[in-house]
């Protein structure tokens, strides 16, 4: 026969174990542990509880869709949809590409669409200017055919193009004003322009 010492023990008049006042049941105990009850039996723990959830913060939203969690003590199911990969193509500088609001699993990418990543070249890019980087290269005269021309000025306006075949113009020599100067009889000069 086992010993059985009970829920209370008085040993010369001095309480050195009391039972009787404990409100423990297994349901407060851990699964597994073992306990003593009230009236002195020993009680197995079924609490499967691992965690006290009372001060979380965590909303359905922030939890993937049909996973569970324990919020503020309650057990609640993840709204959150499950994106994958999200992949985005950039076409034009003042068009963001929008990324879902979602669980993401890092494996997706953004990145430059094809067409315009190949305009992205030193020859389309001023020299000196560095674009996703990409050093410049172009000096601004490609492409272009100078001509040299040379007017004389008179008393018109006079607007200085290039000649067909040309698109600008690399010089242009501006003779001096034509001036004859001859005395006249009064014993001064005379100046005709033109």
């Amino acid at each position: 026969m086992a010993y059985d010492p009970g829920s209370k023990i008085v040993l010369g008049g001095e309480v050195i174990l009391d039972l009787t006042g404990d409100d423990v049941t297994e349901a407060d105990v851990a699964s597994g542990k073992k306990f003593h009850k009230r009236d002195g039996s020993q009680g197995t723990g079924t609490n499967t509880n691992d965690v006290d959830s009372s001060d979380a913060t965590a909303v359905a939203a922030e939890i993937l869709a049909g996973k569970t969690a324990a919020v503020g003590g309650t057990i609640i199911t993840g709204t959150m949809p499950n994106r994958g990969a999200q992949s985005g193509v950039i076409t034009d500088k003042d068009t963001p590409v929008v990324i879902q609001q979602g669980y993401h699993d890092g494996s997706g990418s953004v990145g430059v669409d094809a067409s315009e990543k190949a305009k992205i070249i030193g020859n389309n890019i001023r020299e000196g200017v560095t674009i996703l980087g990409v050093l410049g290269t172009m000096s601004g005269s490609e492409g272009m055919s100078p001509q040299q021309k040379s007017v004389t000025p008179s008393m018109s306006a006079q607007t200085v193009l290039p000649d067909a075949g040309y698109n600008c113009l690399s010089q242009v020599n501006v003779a001096a004003i034509p001036v004859v100067i001859t005395d006249n009889v009064a014993g001064g000069k005379t100046y005709t322009i033109g």
